[in-house]
């Protein structure tokens, strides 16, 4: 998998993404210490509403920046989005009321918003070989996985040497680094000159019908439907661990405060086991195989946890129902791991090169929109009708997704075999049969 880290300017940008992904780390930390010592107890409302903003900032701003960032060059759009979040990230320690929380973080998402799909559809230029490009994707999603499992830890030994408003000084120089990498590097401009030269048709149309150009590109071609569907079947499983982890561990289970992290700590680890081995996997399989059967098994991960929610409590510490919830959190890592991992292939193999900044910036606000829809159906679902009800309904959403996603994205029929010329021959020449034989 290391092996692609050989091509200089991928190994620049890869390490770009790692540097930003820490300092997103430890900003995400930062700012929930930030929003107690605002809010106090109404904290969790301030970051409940934080996330409602970054996901609003994410399915409303990509479309739109892919759509008045076609004529700028690459570089100096994914240069201006690190320093825009630096930014935000040196104002952060200054604030002194929730309002301005809100607006730093609307800048801040929306500067995502515009680096990652951007960043995304230039790994498949740098590295144009599909074996090449398999193994980038697996490394972008262990990097994810690891981001999740190390800042927190990173932050946790921060705070014991500095308060904690330091800690967004670290995110500012994850950030700047970020965009020194990127300048450190000549990306390819092969597409972004393809893109240029279809662009005046495109730049003369209203800046509405250039923002949907992506989305109805994205909906128009049934594998990107099925990507969509499966995106909502991984939402569907992530809401129910990201949301309701530390209801089920503590509630249900009656376990420590302490347990919270090595629940999400399986589910993270689940995921990078698949991401690991799939790039193999993938050597052999096609991607179809592998997505839509993960699909169906988020769905069934939910109704065994259904299964396991109702098993009653327990005051032992929640007895074979933890190591069984461990289980399940793994396998909905590894599941959604399976879908998310392979999905810049099937984009990349569905749409011209031209056009991948516009789908990759739609497959962004969309898969967005995804999770935007799971998150408030397993807090309020949960919070209202019950853990098992939550459960239930995400899974059957998952199933609806995962059966969306088949019907979609029908199997390729295996060209027909051609005809030897051998046995005509045979025919031809009798004496000659027992020999073809």
């Amino acid at each position: 998998m290391l092996s692609v880290l050989r091509n200089r300017t991928y190994r620049h940008l890869f390490t770009a993404q790692v540097v930003a992904l820490a300092g997103t780390g430890l900003a995400t930390v930062a700012l929930g210490l930030l929003a107690y010592d605002l809010a106090g107890s109404d904290a969790g409302s301030v970051l409940g509403t934080a996330l409602a903003i970054k996901m609003v900032a994410y399915v409303g701003i990509a479309p739109v920046v892919a759509a008045l960032a076609h004529r700028i060059p690459r570089r100096r759009l994914l240069v201006a989005a690190d320093l825009a979040r630096a930014g935000v990230a040196l104002g952060l320690p200054f604030v002194g009321s929730v309002w301005q929380v809100y607006l730093l973080i609307l800048v801040l998402q929306a500067a995502s918003a515009t680096f990652t799909p951007a960043f995304q559809s230039v790994i498949p230029e740098v590295l144009p070989a599909e074996r090449d490009y398999t193994r980038a994707l697996s490394l972008s999603r262990l990097a994810y996985d690891t981001e999740s499992l190390v800042s927190p830890v990173l932050a946790a030994g921060l705070l014991v040497l500095v308060g904690y408003r330091w800690l967004f000084w670290g995110t500012v120089t994850g950030f700047l680094a970020s965009a020194a990498l990127v300048v450190s590097v000549a990306l390819p401009v092969r597409a972004a000159v393809a893109a240029a030269g279809a662009a005046g048709p495109r730049a003369a149309r209203p800046l509405a019908a250039r923002s949907l150009a992506g989305i109805r590109l994205f909906l128009s071609v049934p594998r990107l439907r099925a990507l969509l569907a499966l995106d909502l079947a991984v939402a569907a499983g992530g809401a129910m661990v990201i949301v309701n982890t530390v209801v089920y561990v503590r509630d249900q289970l009656g376990r420590s405060a302490g347990d919270v992290p090595l629940a999400l700590g399986a589910y993270g680890g689940g995921s990078m086991a698949v991401a690991l081995l799939l790039p193999r996997v993938l050597d052999r399989v096609a991607d179809r195989a592998v997505m839509l059967p993960a699909a169906f098994a988020v769905a069934g991960l939910l109704a065994a946890l259904a299964v396991v929610t109702t098993a009653g409590r327990a005051a032992d510490g929640g007895g074979w129902r933890w190591p069984a919830l461990l289980a399940l959190w793994a396998g909905l890592g590894a599941a959604g791991s399976l879908i998310l991992t392979p999905g810049g292939r099937l984009l990349r193999s569905a749409v011209p090169p031209a056009d991948l900044p516009a789908a990759f910036a739609a497959q962004f606000s969309l898969s967005h929109g995804c999770w935007l829809l799971a998150y408030p159906l397993a807090g309020l679902l949960g919070a209202t009708a019950g853990l098992p009800a939550a459960t239930l309904a995400l899974g059957a959403l998952a199933l609806a997704a995962a059966a969306l996603a088949t019907r979609a994205w029908r199997p390729v029929p295996a060209p027909a075999p051609r005809r030897s010329a051998a046995p005509s021959s045979a025919r031809l020449l009798p004496g000659r049969r027992s020999a073809l034989r």
